[in-house]
């Protein structure tokens, strides 16, 4: 069964949407990469001052080796969005028999 990652770290979500606006073909790059380790879904959120990725990965090995692999890509990235160290957090789904809206 797969999981979900969620990565919040503090932050500037405008510079991110700003850097994402003057790089695109790095962030599909990105992307393109993350979809050959098997990424499923993946999304940015943000609120005042943090950035949250949530993706769903079919394990978390799988996002571990994405994450160490493309550090060299992503790092940059970090180092001018982020105010603080990120925290990387896998999610099982429950079976509590109440689900809807996902499928």
């Amino acid at each position: 069964m797969s999981v979900i990652m969620t990565l919040r770290v503090p932050g500037s979500p405008a510079k991110l949407e700003q850097f994402t606006a003057e790089n695109p073909d790095a962030v599909r790059g990105i992307s393109e990469k993350a979809q050959g380790y098997g990424v499923i879904a993946h999304r940015f959120y943000g609120s005042d001052n943090e950035i949250m990725v949530v993706d769903e990965w079919p394990d978390p090995e799988s996002f571990q080796r994405f994450f160490k692999d493309m550090e060299p890509e992503i790092g940059p990235i970090m180092e001018q969005v982020a105010t603080g160290e990120p925290v990387i957090t896998f999610w099982r789904k429950l079976e509590t028999g109440d689900d809807f809206g996902w499928e």
